[in-house]
């Protein structure tokens, strides 16, 4: 599996609220012409079975049900096939595969308003992990130019956060690209409006480099209050650092103002 500071995260994707609700409403059975559902059924019918399984844990019905659906055009089978691929759950991990099913999802493109657009977004996030990061033994190498290039078309047009962040730490870095520092800070503002704990940290850290020492060290406080286990350790770093060079008149300002941002009063 990719390792990086993100796994591809899984996004409340338009029109599965539907999907849910009427999948719940059929019981789960096994994949056969006695429950009402074989290949030959539609898309949607097949990918509302396959998601009902996959709740139920049964697994490689879900696997087969999308399969036949994503034969179809289904994009969220696509969707959910990708990513049990890509996380090895209910099917041997192969990252590769996972890429080409995210490929084809980015090639087919969306329409504006589409009920498929959190399926591309997340789609595109993926691809661009893959290329910042290859798939050993695998014809997909790193490309950080690719990366970025997709990182900036979901952080421009769709406005995610995770993109928006990633972007930046790339901009930050001079990965892809030239380095753009006041880019960087632009598009970690952002992202840290939207409440991503990350753009956070880094955003504080830069603003207290830049001598904004309590408007600093309270976005590096707010962050700890939101972070993942797998994030806390480098944040607690950039916070702990900035403490200690602080004096204690900056600190007490910092932790209350961090109050104010976490409670979401502070834009």
């Amino acid at each position: 599996m990719v390792t990086s500071e993100f796994k591809v995260f899984k996004f409340m994707l338009m029109g599965m609220s539907m999907a849910v609700a009427l999948a719940l409403t059929c019981p789960a059975r096994a994949f056969d012409i006695k429950a009402g559902v074989n290949k030959e059924s539609g898309p949607f019918d097949l990918f509302k079975f396959g998601f009902k399984a996959y709740k139920n844990g049964q697994k490689e019905e879900a696997v087969e049900a999308y399969k036949y659906a994503a034969e179809k055009g289904h994009t969220g089978s696509r969707w959910a096939l990708a990513n049990m691929y890509a996380d090895g759950d209910g099917v041997a991990q192969d990252d590769f595969e996972a890429f080409k099913i995210y490929s084809e999802i980015a090639q087919q493109g969306v329409e504006p308003g589409s009920e498929d657009t959190g399926f591309f977004v997340n789609a595109l996030l993926s691809l661009a992990n893959y290329y910042k990061h290859g798939i050993s033994g695998s014809p997909v190498k790193i490309d950080l130019t690719q990366a970025r290039q997709l990182y900036f078309q979901v952080a421009s047009t769709f406005g995610v956060a995770e993109a928006q962040f990633q972007l930046a730490q790339m901009m930050l870095a001079g990965e892809g690209g030239s380095a753009s520092p006041q880019q960087a800070k632009k598009w970690l503002n952002q992202a840290r409006k939207s409440g991503h704990p990350g753009a956070m940290a880094v955003f504080g850290n830069i603003l207290f480099d830049e001598g904004q020492t309590t408007r600093g060290l309270a976005l590096m406080t707010a962050a700890l209050d939101r972070c993942k286990p797998k994030d806390c350790n480098w944040m607690e770093a950039l916070q702990e650092q900035a403490f200690s060079v602080s004096n204690e008149t900056d600190r007490r300002t910092a932790i209350s103002l961090s109050h104010t941002i976490a409670s979401g009063s502070d834009d």
